[in-house]
């Protein structure tokens, strides 16, 4: 078990406490969580073990068939394997429930097997039990199994929880906002991925170089990508690596494949990866010979205002949504000027908005939440503001929340992108281009901290990477 920052057992003990009080707050009660189930993957072979985000994030424990229970005073029980000298040879080293204590910080531990036993005597006498709902298949059933266990002793004076609610809520509000070990470990992250990105394009130019009309396999960029994560200690991906040549850029999830990639035409790579459980998500679309032609330089100079433009107004006291309607402005107005709008069609750049023309060439949002997950947890609107009129992106006016306000310590991406398909009245200069530029943010009590920009994004500075 490899301990990080993020995940000390003061860390997890603090964020223990943190929940109990959540809970408390609305009546108490016991939170039942277990973690990520093993996944076959064809066979007798399990695809590489991943912990569910929450389960490592209140104990910083990363084996499988394990489970934490903890009531509305703070007090935790986790449930783990046994160790098994046999099994260990073939499998590899287990904690144990004996240990556990001593290292997670937890209060008790017991043997997994032992979980009906010890669920149902936790729960009797609890106002309610919290679980995450919609999250793992089977455990509203196991629940409820022993929810009727404890209505059976009823006629011995033994109270079952009365209801039953949703814990995810409670830790995505958590886990929103990181604290500085988290914000240290996604800083490490950012920084592997970023080099990975730059390692990606230097192989590329020295491909390029050495054989101009030679094409590049995707899969060869993303093998560079892969090696730079593993080098640096970063356990996996944080998501299917996304290396898109030429007018594959413009197929927004896009899996590397065979393509090759060729002298003249742009590579759109959007890779990050995991470390220590936590995402990283980084976009950067570069020449593959190192030199933008003049139509893909127009395109990517309107990306990058775009991106800049929403850089500027992510800061605490902004909205989340700020940004996307910042980088679609001056998206708006750059599809104007290059002509992949009309003006005489779709009238100014406050139509554009209006009407979402703008659509046909960017139909995504410019940033999520990130954190152990790459697309994070975490309300999007203010639940606690009232319905205001707004529009939705699609050309319509809708009565709804506004979006929620940033604060310190959230993580956004900010992504914006231009995606051309041939289609009439579009400028074939301009056609299979798909460019998207996308870094980090942390929210700090001024501004923003961009934390993926050891590799460049002003194309001067990606033209002179990939010529040194």
């Amino acid at each position: 078990m490899r301990r990080d920052e993020a995940a000390s057992p003061a860390r997890c003990a603090e964020r223990r406490r943190r929940l109990a009080a959540a809970m408390a707050a609305q009546g108490g009660g016991i939170a039942v969580l277990p973690t990520a189930p093993e996944r076959q993957r064809n066979g007798d072979n399990d695809h590489p073990y991943r912990h569910c985000s929450h389960f490592h994030y209140l104990s910083g424990f990363d084996e499988p068939q394990a489970w934490l229970l903890l009531d509305d005073s703070g007090h935790s029980t986790l449930l783990c394997r046994e160790k098994n000298a046999e099994r260990e040879i073939w499998d590899g080293h287990r904690l144990g429930p004996e240990a556990a204590p001593a290292v997670l910080g937890v209060d008790e531990a017991h043997a997994v097997e032992a979980l009906d036993r010890v669920a149902i005597d936790k729960l009797a006498g609890a106002a309610a039990v919290w679980l995450p709902f919609g999250v793992h298949d089977g455990l509203v059933a196991r629940v409820d199994g022993w929810l009727a266990a404890l209505r059976g002793r009823s006629h011995l004076g033994i109270r079952s929880p009365q209801s039953q609610h949703d814990l995810a809520p409670l830790l995505a509000e958590m886990r929103l906002v990181k604290d500085e070990g988290e914000l240290a470990t996604m800083r490490r992250a950012a920084r592997i991925s970023a080099g990975a990105h730059v390692r990606a394009m230097r192989f590329a130019a020295a491909h390029f170089r050495a054989a101009p009309q030679a094409g590049l396999p995707e899969y060869a960029l993303e093998a560079e990508l892969l090696h730079e994560f593993r080098r640096h200690g970063a356990q996996s991906p944080a998501y299917g690596a996304i290396v898109a040549a030429g007018r594959n850029a413009c197929v927004l999830h896009y899996a590397a494949g065979d393509t090759e990639l060729r002298a003249g035409e742009l590579c759109l790579i959007d890779a990050g990866c995991e470390l220590d459980g936590y995402a990283s998500d980084v976009t950067r679309s570069f020449p593959a010979d190192g030199r933008f032609t003049p139509a893909q330089r127009e395109l990517y100079d309107i990306v990058l205002e775009a991106q800049q433009a929403a850089i500027a107004v992510t800061r605490p006291g902004a909205r989340k949504q700020d940004a996307h309607w910042a980088a679609v402005r001056v998206l708006a107005q750059g599809m104007l000027d290059a002509g992949l709008l009309e003006r005489n069609k779709v009238g100014d750049v406050e139509a554009v908005i209006e009407s979402a023309a703008y659509r046909a060439f960017y139909m995504h949002g410019t940033g999520h939440w990130l954190g152990r997950d790459v697309h994070d947890v975490g309300e999007v609107l203010a639940l606690d503001e009232p319905p205001v009129e707004q529009r939705d992106g699609y050309g319509a006016r809708v009565l709804k929340k506004p979006s929620r306000v940033l604060r310190p310590g959230m993580v956004i991406t900010v992504e914006p992108g231009l995606y051309v398909r041939p289609a009439e009245g579009v400028p074939e200069r301009f056609w299979n281009i798909g460019i998207r530029i996308e870094d980090d943010a942390v929210i700090t009590a001024t501004g923003c901290e961009l934390i993926s920009r050891d590799v460049p994004v002003d194309p001067r500075e990606i033209e002179r990477l990939m010529r040194g």
